[in-house]
Order: structure tokens, then sequence, then C-alpha cells
């Protein structure tokens, strides 16, 4: 192809032409690219016709590579901006809404698309570094971007949405991230998979069933809010049995009577919305069966 401005690999308006018709057409092969490279160079130095039989496989591959090298830095910045957002509703699961007072690790639909905007300075975790310069300084979301990644992730499987309207983690989502949720939220030197003890001082989100020995995020929590032990609802029975049915906790024996709540009910007994208060026996606020109060064969939410 005749012409330095076509194919030294620099973008210009032959290349704007060419995406304009990418965009249209969705696939394009070397025949069609030909007459339609012809007349887009032809356009651009009307001095200089360009002929289809003048266009070349090279010339063809040096307009796509040169798209591809301009698209890519677009692509990449959309995709860590999802990323971000996807990281910082984790953090609100398993960091801002996974206390010592309230393990809910579920995050509401209103407080999730309030993480679509990125904080004035991201939170940094104890002993990490500054940001990877590949971060954008600015990876804040459309909030209608962020109800659909949040859509997606439902649709996928990695995001479950109850109910009431919390997000939580999928059961597949649990067990794929398994690694990255015990390498990102705890202290490796404080806990290890098989024990329910802790170091003092220690930071430990995740928890782990004492029967199965899987991650819990929703079940319960010994009585003894000093005490990792945690049990997933379907578990208690078998947990019980295992232990020649004595109902206690497994690691510091106390008697386990009114466990307190893991997953979404535990919002609700902190304070949350839609909590209920109880004196002497009756409950005041909302109408309903406090669901927080079952424990033993009660169905994970």
């Amino acid at each position: 192809m005749s012409g330095p401005d076509g194919v030294d690999g620099h973008y210009n308006n032959t290349h704007r032409a060419f995406l304009q018709a990418l965009l249209a057409r969705q696939t394009i092969t070397l025949a069609d690219a030909k007459p339609l490279l012809a007349s887009i160079q032809t356009a651009h130095t009307p001095d200089r016709p360009t002929l289809p039989e003048d266009v070349s496989q090279e010339d063809f591959d040096n307009y796509v590579h040169t798209l591809n090298d301009s698209l890519s830095p677009f692509d990449m910045e959309i995709r860590t901006e999802e990323i971000a957002f996807v990281k910082r509703v984790l953090d609100a699961m398993f960091e801002t809404y996974n206390t010592p007072r309230a393990e809910i690790m579920a995050i509401t639909s209103m407080q999730a698309l309030k993480l679509a905007k990125a904080p004035a300075e991201e939170r940094r975790r104890e002993g990490q570094g500054t940001q990877q310069a590949t971060q954008p300084a600015n990876t804040s979301i459309r909030m209608a971007d962020a109800e659909n990644i949040l859509s997606l992730l439902v649709d996928e499987g990695w995001f479950q949405l109850s109910q009431k309207g919390f997000y939580s983690l999928s059961p597949r989502a649990l067990m794929e991230l398994r690694g990255w949720l015990i390498e990102t939220y705890n202290d490796q030197a404080a806990q290890e998979e098989d024990s329910d003890e802790e170091e003092e001082g220690a930071r430990v989100k995740i928890k782990f069933c004492a029967a199965c020995r899987d991650i819990v995020t929703v079940g319960q929590r010994c009585p003894n809010r000093q005490c990792n032990a945690r049990v997933h609802n379907h578990c208690v029975r078998t947990l019980f049995r295992a232990q020649g049915g004595r109902e206690e906790c497994p690691a510091c024996k106390t008697a386990w009577q009114d466990p307190l709540p893991v997953g979404e009910n535990a919002a609700r007994q902190s304070g949350g919305a839609g909590s209920r208060r109880t004196i002497g026996g009756s409950s005041i606020g909302g109408g309903g069966r406090d669901d927080s109060s079952l424990t033993i064969g009660a169905e994970d939410g």
C-alpha cells in the first residue's frame, strides 16, 4: 500500500475510520478489508489513489495490530476499575461488616452500590505497601455499572442475593477463592486451618466450621465472643454427635446455648436496620419470627 501514513504503525484518521467499520461489521475478512482499506487510504491521500489489489495481508495485519495497541490500555483500565470495585465489596464483606460484635460477612444492595465511588484514599491493609503503578488514580465506576457487575456475579454463581437483599459469596466462590480469602484477610502466622485458636492480637477474619472445616459465612458462633469456634447451621447436630452428645463448644467447652449468629442475621442482632431488641422475652420493633434465634437444624440462608 502506498503512502507512509497508512502503515507506519501510528494511529491516525485511517485507523479511526477502519475501527468504525469494524464496530459496524463485528467481523471482517481480508477479502472484505481490501476494498475498505483502499477506499479509506484513497480518501486520506486522494493524490495517491489506492486500489484493492494494492492492499496486502501485511497491510491488513498492521492496521489490526495498531488498533489493538491503541485500544488495549483503555480495555485494561476498564477491567481494573471493575476489579477494584469487586475488591471493595469483598473488603466490606470480610472487614467492614465482619467484626467481633457482628460477623455479618454480607452486604446490602445499598451498601454495595455506595462502593461504586472509590474513597478519596484507598484503604490500605496493615503491612501493605503503596498501590501498584498499574492501578488508575480513580477507580470509581458508574452506579449503573456497579448494578450490572453485581447482577453478573450473581448470574455466574459467584455471589448470591438473599430475599432480604444481602449479597454474600456463594458456596462455589468460597471453595474456589478459599486460599485467596485466607491469605488476604487472615494473618498467616495467626491460625492454622485445623485450629480454632488464635494468637493474641492476631487478625483472623476467615474462620472454619468445627465439623466440616469449610469456611463459615452463615451459621453459628460460640456464645463466648473471645472464642473462634464456628459451625454451619446444618453441621450442628453432626458436631454434637461427634462429641458424644455434649452440646458444648469444641474449643473452649462453653455450653452451646443461645449461640450468636453468623451471616445476615447478625446484622439485626447488632442493631442494624430491621433489628429487634428484646426486653423480658418480648420483642420490640418489627414483626414476624426472628430467625436469628434458630440453632440446631436451621438451614443456611
